[in-house]
């Protein structure tokens, strides 16, 4: 087939597909080692779906069903209807949106789905779940981050059992943490906490023979498979304690793994497998599932070995107290890779740059790993080109220009020192615990990373380095993070709401602080009844991002929970709707889906007479609906 980046759209979603451009050139080996280990990313996909909520397997089988037997009119209304909502359902891995956590709302009737349910005989097994997917009081949101709610009797995500309550889970991990260990575990990563038939609070760990253990044991055979290929004998080391973990649950054998995984720096391919993000867990504890298949672009490359060679120059002349700065940065690698698969937490959206291990004396000590996905970047700048969104939103033609030609490079280059230096700067004060700022912790950490990576996109070290072509490109940066983070990021949450994923109340809470400060650098101006982001001294607003930095870091290190709480509910959460209003409507009219994510390629073993592969071939044409149901039928 004609490859193309832009595949189908529906609601407020766009698909793109990714190449893996330099797959055909691995040897024999590389490729079965990519197909063992995409085997393994995708089959632990229920697990993810379960974790999102606890009907959400059930519904989805349903919506299923429905859709490959239904025989009835499927032209009216209700039906088109119905195959929106699936495709919505599919990509956000239940029926709570991907980024905005609210539930969807369906745009067909109740009695049309019983009437189709009654129709292939499947009624009394799915009647149950009728409130589930109607009722707007049911199940309402997957993560809820109000302040002054019970977090988790009013989130929808199956982390916790029905009646466990924040104040109780709080209690019950704090119990657990001795401040004097320098090796804490990450406490309740990998089990839900739940009542057993005498209300005591226990755990269920995801494990063999535990819970998701059937999932578990299939993800565990791709793996020893996969070791079988593998490039070292250090990547079969990774392989063999990750399998342990799967094994047993325990979470030193965790820590070990990843501290054997960022040693892991010499081979071609690279993989991620296992219980990763705490995004989904409105106290930041417990670990969605996610896999992902990778391999090295070397000629990308370069810009992130030149960054993590640099690492401790970077450290040293951060703008934050010298308290909270690593003396010595440890084990930093970087590099900008390819996808070769995206499964669990990672598809159909994915991060387009990934730090790992999260544990922060893991990293102090270890090191980590930092990832730029060059080609997820490349399918959104090919998709974007010639939306309109800049002829509509930015200020004036002058940075119109600046954007295009700058934009795109300093874009991977703030991705770059976002991941591979950003989250692994700074340190922890002796005694803080990891989790002290709780349900702001996530927020707070995407900040301090994204300041550092704007503090110094901005530093002529980067235009010494030859990572930034002149002192001037850095502005193009600049000016679409603010716009982001002030305007355009609100075409992602419905009137009326207010902001709640981690990541958009960074961008937000940078933005909005440095407003709040920024006489004669910067300001929000009206002309014609349109509102613009008008950047006015780009080096003020550079000593600002320094400020901020130096401040977040502090609370990072310090886990000062108040000043975090502060900054987050201040600057983050709420939204003007006047500007919200304004924001819709001028996006409206550009047509454009605001949400992006992938379809996978599909990966065919070539079998020789005596059943020995031979190769692997890879295509690019298997359509939305065909890989969501072939998934649900295989994995």
């Amino acid at each position: 087939m004609q490859f193309t980046y832009t595949d189908e759209r529906f609601a407020d979603l766009q698909l793109l597909r990714y190449r893996v451009d330099g797959f055909e050139a691995l040897d024999l080996r590389q490729k079965k080692l990519v197909y063992y280990l995409s085997e393994a990313a995708l089959a632990g996909r229920d697990i993810l779906w379960d974790q999102n909520g606890r009907y959400n397997l059930e519904i989805r089988h349903m919506l299923e069903t429905v859709y490959t037997r239904y025989e009835g009119d499927k032209t009216c209304p209700d039906y088109q209807a119905f195959v929106t909502y699936i495709k919505r359902v599919w990509f956000a891995n239940g029926i709570h949106h991907h980024y905005g956590c609210n539930k969807f709302v369906p745009g067909f009737s109740e009695a049309f789905l019983g009437e189709a349910l009654r129709s292939i005989g499947m009624w009394e097994q799915y009647a149950h779940l009728m409130p589930v997917v109607f009722d707007p009081a049911v199940m309402p949101k997957r993560v809820n981050q109000a302040e002054g709610e019970d977090l988790l009797q009013t989130s929808a995500c199956n982390y916790y059992g029905e009646d466990v309550t924040q104040e109780e889970a709080e209690q019950y991990y704090n119990s657990m943490k001795d401040p004097r260990d320098p090796h804490p575990v990450m406490y309740g990563m990998n089990s839900r906490l739940e009542h057993d038939a005498d209300g005591r609070l226990v755990e269920r760990t995801w494990r063999s023979g535990g819970l998701y253990g059937e999932k578990i044991d299939r993800i565990i055979g791709w793996l020893n498979k996969a070791r079988e290929v593998a490039e070292s004998a250090q990547q079969q080391k990774v392989i063999d304690l990750l399998v342990d973990f799967y094994r047993t649950g325990d979470l030193k054998t965790f820590d070990a793994y990843t501290i054997e995984w960022v040693k892991d720096t010499e081979g071609m391919v690279d993989f991620t497998n296992g219980f990763t993000e705490v995004y989904g867990d409105p106290l930041g504890l417990k670990a969605s599932w996610e896999g992902y298949v990778n391999f090295v672009d070397t000629v990308a490359t370069e810009r992130t070995r030149k960054l993590s060679e640099a690492a401790q120059w970077f450290e040293d002349h951060s703008p934050v107290a010298p308290q909270y700065k690593k003396k010595a940065c440890r084990g930093v690698s970087a590099k900008v890779i390819k996808a070769a698969m995206l499964g669990g937490d990672l598809y159909p959206a994915s991060a387009i740059g990934i730090n790992l291990p999260n544990s922060n004396w893991v990293r102090a000590e270890h090191g980590s790993k930092s990832v730029t996905i060059g080609n997820l970047t490349e399918a959104y700048s090919k998709a974007a080109r010639g939306s309109g969104m800049r002829e509509e939103f930015v200020a004036d033609a002058d940075t119109i220009r600046l954007l295009e030609a700058y934009d795109d490079v300093c874009d991977d280059l703030h991705t770059d020192l976002h991941e591979c230096l950003g989250h692994g700067s700074g340190q922890l004060m002796p005694g803080v615990d990891p989790d002290a700022l709780k349900a702001y912790g996530s927020t707070i950490e995407e900040a301090r990373a994204d300041l550092f990576g704007l503090y110094y996109i901005a530093d002529k070290k980067l235009v010494e380095m030859g990572l930034t072509p002149n002192e001037d490109a850095y502005k193009a940066q600049y000016y679409s993070y603010m716009l982001n983070g002030l305007m355009t990021q609100l075409v992602r949450i419905e009137p009326g709401h207010v902001i709640e994923e981690s990541h958009m109340r960074n961008r937000a809470l940078i933005a909005r602080w440095c407003l709040e400060r920024a006489e004669g650098a910067m300001r929000m101006e009206r002309r014609e009844g349109k509102t613009y982001v008008v950047i006015q001294d780009y080096d003020k607003l550079r000593q600002l991002v320094a400020e901020l930095l130096a401040e977040v870091q502090r609370i990072k290190s310090e886990g000062d929970y108040e000043a975090a709480r502060h900054l987050v509910e201040t600057y983050a959460v709420c939204v003007d709707a006047d500007l919200h209003e304004e924001v819709l409507g001028r996006y409206k009219a550009l047509d454009l889906a605001p949400y992006k994510g992938f379809i996978n390629p599909v990966y065919t073993p070539v079998m020789d007479e005596r059943g020995e592969i031979t190769d692997i071939r890879i295509a690019y044409d298997e359509a939305y609906d065909a890989q969501m149901l072939r998934y649900g039928r295989d994995y």
